[in-house]
C-alpha cells in the first residue's frame, strides 16, 4: 500500500519544480559604465549598458532590445492595491554578446511626449529588457 502513496507524491513534487521553471525571467540592466568627462564643451560621453541576457537567450551582436521601466504605484483610496506600470523608455543595440550577458549602447530614447513623467528620464540599473518586437 505504501508504494501507491509514494508515486503520486513524487509526481506532484516533480510537477511543482517543472512549473516553477516555466515562469518567465525578467532580464535587466545590471551595470552602466561611461567615458570619463574631460571638460571639452562639445565632447560626447558614451555609455555601455550591461544586460544579463546573452547568446543563451538568442541575443547576438546588432540585436535591438526594448527597455522598460516598471513603476509601482499604490492606490491608497479605493482598492488599496498596488499597480505596476511597465513603461517603454527606449531601445538598446547589442555591441557584444557572451553566453549569458551582453554589452549594449542606447540606440533610442522615447520622447517626453510619449512617456509619463519619470524621476530619472534616462536608462538606469534595474530597467527591464525584452526582445524588440516590431
Amino acid at each position: 500500500m505504501k508504494k501507491y502513496f509514494e508515486l503520486p507524491v513524487l509526481f506532484m513534487v516533480a510537477l511543482t519544480f517543472t512549473a516553477s521553471m516555466a515562469i518567465a525571467k525578467d532580464y535587466v540592466i545590471y551595470s552602466i559604465s561611461q567615458d570619463i568627462p574631460m571638460g571639452n564643451p562639445k565632447e560626447v560621453l558614451r555609455k555601455n549598458y550591461y544586460i544579463d541576457m546573452g547568446k543563451n537567450q538568442g541575443i547576438s551582436k546588432g540585436a535591438v532590445l526594448d527597455v522598460f521601466r516598471v513603476v509601482s504605484v499604490l492606490d491608497p483610496y479605493e482598492s488599496k492595491k498596488r499597480f505596476n506600470h511597465k513603461i517603454k523608455i527606449g531601445e538598446v543595440k547589442i555591441l557584444h554578446a557572451e553566453e549569458s550577458s551582453s554589452i549594449a549602447t542606447m540606440s533610442k530614447l522615447e520622447s517626453e511626449d510619449e512617456t509619463p513623467v519619470l524621476e530619472i528620464g534616462k536608462l538606469m540599473i534595474g530597467d527591464v529588457v525584452n526582445a524588440h518586437v516590431k
